[in-house]
Protein backbone atom coordinates (compact mmCIF):
# COMPACT_ATOMS: atom_id res chain seq x y z
CA UNK A 1 0.00 0.00 0.00
CA UNK A 2 1.22 3.48 -0.49
CA UNK A 3 0.25 6.40 1.84
CA UNK A 4 0.58 9.86 0.29
CA UNK A 5 -0.30 12.95 2.75
CA UNK A 6 -1.47 15.57 0.35
CA UNK A 7 -0.76 19.23 1.58
CA UNK A 8 -2.14 22.74 0.54
CA UNK A 9 1.02 25.05 0.72
CA UNK A 10 4.71 24.62 1.54
CA UNK A 11 5.96 24.67 5.33
CA UNK A 12 7.11 28.23 6.01
CA UNK A 13 9.42 27.08 9.25
CA UNK A 14 12.34 25.14 7.69
CA UNK A 15 12.99 23.70 11.65
CA UNK A 16 9.32 21.88 11.04
CA UNK A 17 10.21 21.03 7.77
CA UNK A 18 13.18 19.57 8.46
CA UNK A 19 11.23 17.07 11.70
CA UNK A 20 8.63 16.06 8.80
CA UNK A 21 11.94 15.06 6.64
CA UNK A 22 12.73 13.14 9.49
CA UNK A 23 9.66 11.39 10.19
CA UNK A 24 9.80 10.79 6.48
CA UNK A 25 12.81 8.70 6.35
CA UNK A 26 11.99 6.67 9.32
CA UNK A 27 8.88 5.83 7.50
CA UNK A 28 10.11 4.27 4.21
CA UNK A 29 11.75 1.52 6.41
CA UNK A 30 7.58 0.81 6.79
CA UNK A 31 5.92 1.83 3.39
CA UNK A 32 5.76 3.69 0.60
CA UNK A 33 5.47 7.21 1.72
CA UNK A 34 5.25 10.50 0.36
CA UNK A 35 4.47 14.03 1.07
CA UNK A 36 3.03 16.01 -1.83
CA UNK A 37 3.26 19.90 -1.56
CA UNK A 38 0.41 21.80 -3.46
CA UNK A 39 0.68 25.13 -4.28
CA UNK A 40 -0.13 27.85 -2.32
CA UNK A 41 -2.90 29.92 -4.19
CA UNK A 42 -1.77 33.63 -5.24
CA UNK A 43 -3.97 36.92 -5.03
CA UNK A 44 -6.42 35.45 -2.52
CA UNK A 45 -6.68 39.42 -0.73
CA UNK A 46 -9.70 39.94 -2.75
CA UNK A 47 -11.29 36.43 -2.48
CA UNK A 48 -13.30 35.26 0.05
CA UNK A 49 -13.06 32.10 2.09
CA UNK A 50 -15.50 30.19 0.48
CA UNK A 51 -13.95 30.89 -3.10
CA UNK A 52 -10.28 30.26 -1.74
CA UNK A 53 -11.55 27.10 -0.13
CA UNK A 54 -13.14 26.08 -3.93
CA UNK A 55 -10.14 27.05 -5.45
CA UNK A 56 -7.75 24.32 -3.01
CA UNK A 57 -10.60 21.91 -4.05
CA UNK A 58 -10.15 21.95 -7.21
CA UNK A 59 -6.19 21.66 -6.92
CA UNK A 60 -6.90 19.03 -4.66
CA UNK A 61 -9.75 17.35 -6.68
CA UNK A 62 -7.16 16.96 -9.53
CA UNK A 63 -4.06 15.26 -7.55
CA UNK A 64 -6.42 12.63 -6.95
CA UNK A 65 -7.74 9.26 -8.68
CA UNK A 66 -10.54 7.45 -8.50
CA UNK A 67 -9.32 4.38 -6.23
CA UNK A 68 -7.60 6.69 -4.31
CA UNK A 69 -8.78 6.06 -0.32
CA UNK A 70 -9.07 9.60 0.82
CA UNK A 71 -9.18 10.20 4.42
CA UNK A 72 -9.35 14.07 5.09
CA UNK A 73 -7.66 15.85 8.61
CA UNK A 74 -10.79 17.77 9.60
CA UNK A 75 -11.23 18.61 13.40
CA UNK A 76 -14.73 17.23 12.94
CA UNK A 77 -13.32 14.19 12.23
CA UNK A 78 -12.88 11.11 13.87
CA UNK A 79 -10.11 10.61 16.51
CA UNK A 80 -8.19 7.88 17.79
CA UNK A 81 -5.25 6.89 20.63
CA UNK A 82 -1.89 5.95 19.03
CA UNK A 83 -3.05 2.64 19.52
CA UNK A 84 -6.35 3.23 17.57
CA UNK A 85 -4.88 4.53 14.78
CA UNK A 86 -2.57 1.93 14.05
CA UNK A 87 -5.17 -0.22 14.17
CA UNK A 88 -6.44 1.98 10.94
CA UNK A 89 -3.90 1.86 9.26
CA UNK A 90 -3.77 -2.06 9.58
CA UNK A 91 -7.41 -2.09 8.73
CA UNK A 92 -6.47 -0.22 5.20
CA UNK A 93 -3.32 -2.63 4.65
CA UNK A 94 -5.58 -5.29 4.68
CA UNK A 95 -8.32 -4.07 2.88
CA UNK A 96 -6.30 -4.21 -0.35
CA UNK A 97 -6.35 -0.36 -0.92
CA UNK A 98 -3.80 0.37 -3.10
CA UNK A 99 -2.99 4.25 -2.14
CA UNK A 100 -4.19 6.07 1.30
CA UNK A 101 -4.19 9.71 0.35
CA UNK A 102 -4.39 11.85 3.84
CA UNK A 103 -5.25 15.36 2.96
CA UNK A 104 -4.34 18.80 4.87
CA UNK A 105 -6.09 21.28 3.56
CA UNK A 106 -5.48 25.23 3.68
CA UNK A 107 -5.93 27.60 6.50
CA UNK A 108 -9.72 27.40 6.04
CA UNK A 109 -10.49 23.39 5.32
CA UNK A 110 -11.80 22.17 2.38
CA UNK A 111 -14.34 22.70 -0.18
CA UNK A 112 -17.88 20.90 -0.26
CA UNK A 113 -16.65 18.83 -3.42
CA UNK A 114 -13.40 17.09 -1.47
CA UNK A 115 -15.88 16.35 1.72
CA UNK A 116 -17.59 14.57 -0.56
CA UNK A 117 -15.37 12.98 -2.46
CA UNK A 118 -13.82 11.59 1.25
CA UNK A 119 -13.84 8.21 2.51
CA UNK A 120 -13.51 9.41 5.78
CA UNK A 121 -12.21 12.47 7.93
CA UNK A 122 -9.30 11.75 11.16
CA UNK A 123 -9.25 14.17 13.35
CA UNK A 124 -5.54 14.57 15.33
CA UNK A 125 -6.99 16.58 18.13
CA UNK A 126 -9.66 18.37 19.35
CA UNK A 127 -8.04 21.48 19.32
CA UNK A 128 -7.04 23.56 16.84
CA UNK A 129 -3.47 23.30 14.69
CA UNK A 130 -2.25 25.33 12.10
CA UNK A 131 -2.02 23.17 8.85
CA UNK A 132 1.88 23.44 8.62
CA UNK A 133 1.95 21.65 12.41
CA UNK A 134 -0.71 19.19 11.27
CA UNK A 135 2.13 17.55 9.07
CA UNK A 136 4.42 17.31 11.27
CA UNK A 137 2.16 15.67 14.14
CA UNK A 138 0.69 13.29 11.10
CA UNK A 139 3.80 12.08 9.88
CA UNK A 140 5.50 11.27 13.84
CA UNK A 141 1.85 9.30 14.42
CA UNK A 142 2.15 7.63 11.23
CA UNK A 143 6.00 6.74 12.23
CA UNK A 144 4.61 5.93 15.14
CA UNK A 145 1.37 3.90 13.82
CA UNK A 146 4.18 1.86 12.06
CA UNK A 147 6.52 1.30 15.19
CA UNK A 148 3.06 -0.29 16.89
CA UNK A 149 2.32 -2.53 14.10
CA UNK A 150 5.89 -4.21 14.05
CA UNK A 151 5.66 -4.71 18.21
CA UNK A 152 8.42 -2.18 18.34
CA UNK A 153 9.80 0.17 21.05
CA UNK A 154 9.43 3.44 20.49
CA UNK A 155 5.40 3.49 21.44
CA UNK A 156 5.17 3.35 25.35
CA UNK A 157 1.97 2.41 27.23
Amino acid sequence: MKITLLQVGKTDHSALGELVENYTKRLHHYTSFQAQVLPDLKKTKHLTIDQQKQQEGWIILGHLTASDHVILLDENGQQFTSVGFSKLIQKQLNSGVKQVVFVVGGPYGFSDEVYQRSNAKLSLSPMTFSHQMVRLFFTEQLYRAFTILKGEPYHHQ
